[in-house]
């Protein structure tokens, strides 16, 4: 469904799957707010919406950072006047060492970014979509198979996935009130910067290293802007996009 005057909010917009995701909203015919750390990658995504012939609003934002979170949705408001659909992906992992080994700084930083940045997102979205006229909006999580199965060594990130379905499922039940539907896109081994050490080989469960297949990173973006374009009497409560023959299905 082609959105008319539609606005998209996606975080971590500044490369991989959040870059895609913007450009194929613009495409859709959504304007749309970008979000993340850097302001050059954040521009390069800028020119591609401009580019689709759409607006653009590029913030560098910490999404951990309550203020930093409050001054984005307050920026979007004030240049759009609504905001109907946020893909809430900006993520990071911690160093895949043994549990054992990894730092307070190191977990609380993943927490920080993953978990605690999608809620407070989630919590000012809520705010603009309940009040605006029309009402309702569409919340997308990024959860990643990991929000279903850990890879070795990843503790940090796997807790916040399956955290992230929690949080997806709280968010889908209590905003059902203001017409806001929120579903999960769980990613698997999608073609970008983060997935480029796969082609090395990376550690599987039973303790070998494999290399390990990817997929094109626009079926992810497609998946976004499909889930995005449904009529706000349905939703899309978990998605799952994965590369066909990654080791996934039949781990364990």
């Amino acid at each position: 469904m082609a959105a008319k005057n539609k606005i998209a909010l996606v975080t971590g917009a500044g490369s991989g799957i959040g870059r895609a995701s913007a450009v194929a909203l613009a495409k859709a015919g959504y304007d749309v707010a970008i979000a993340g750390r850097r302001k050059d990658a954040l521009d390069a995504t800028e020119g591609q919406i401009k580019a689709a012939g759409r607006r653009a609003l590029a913030v560098p934002t910490d999404v951990g950072d309550p203020g930093q979170v409050k001054a984005l949705f307050a920026k979007i408001k004030e240049t759009f006047g609504r905001l109907d659909v946020v893909f809430n992906n900006a993520g990071m992992g911690a160093p895949a060492i043994p549990m054992e080994d990894l730092t307070y700084e190191q977990w609380k930083a993943v927490v920080d970014v993953n978990l605690t940045g999608v809620f407070l997102c989630t919590q000012e979205a809520i705010k603009i979509m309940k009040s605006q006229d029309p009402r309702g909006g569409r919340i997308i999580n990024n959860g990643s198979i990991s929000a279903h199965a850990p890879r070795p060594n990843s503790s940090p990130y796997t807790s916040t996935k399956h955290a992230i379905t929690g949080l997806t499922k709280s968010t889908s039940l209590d905003c059902r009130k203001y017409d806001i539907a929120c579903g999960q896109i769980d990613i698997g081994n999608a073609a970008t910067e983060m997935t480029e050490r796969m082609k090395k080989g990376v550690p599987q469960a039973n303790g070998t290293v494999m290399v390990e297949p990817t997929m094109d990173v626009q079926n992810v973006a497609n998946s976004v802007v499909f889930m995005a374009g449904l009529s706000l009497d349905a939703n899309v409560q978990f998605l799952t996009v994965m590369a066909t023959k990654m080791p996934f299905i039949g781990r364990g």
